[in-house]
């Protein structure tokens, strides 16, 4: 079977020149102020990039060009990232969230969507835990 022809998608979701510190430091709730600046030094650390706001509210590190196999479609992408969302703080984890069943019954509190983390809190969850899953997404790009 040949090879489906790449073909770059358009997606709303871009690379800002927007400040991240500014769109966290406008965040109404201020545990999830904390928590953003938290994951914020997490990533910097596990990531050595800097932050970058994407569209409106998802911080990203780093970018990657993805593409499907199924379709041949490619879309530029941050390699890990978060948004603080009015519920909880969605984590953008490029694992296969399925295949960390055993990690991520040490995490604590939490739940999982096809390749995210949503976690309400991170008092809730065992950090340690958090920040091994963190290194392992971002060095299994």
């Amino acid at each position: 079977m040949a090879d489906k022809k790449s073909k770059l998608a358009v997606i709303k979701t871009k690379p800002t020149t927007e400040s991240v510190h500014d769109f966290i430091n406008a965040l109404k709730d201020e545990q999830q102020r904390k928590d953003s600046f938290e994951l914020l030094e997490i990533m910097k650390k596990a990531t050595g990039e800097e932050p970058v706001l994407w569209s409106s509210s998802v911080i990203g590190f780093g970018n990657k060009r993805y593409k499907s196999p199924a379709t041949g479609r490619e879309v530029d992408w941050l390699r890990l990232g978060f948004a603080p969302r009015k519920a909880n703080l969605s984590l953008y984890l490029m694992l296969n969230i399925k295949e960390q069943a055993d990690v991520l019954k040490k995490l604590g509190k939490h739940k999982t969507g096809v390749g995210c983390l949503y976690i309400n809190r991170l008092e809730d969850i065992d950090i340690k835990v958090l920040k091994k899953m963190i290194v392992a997404s971002y060095n299994q790009m």
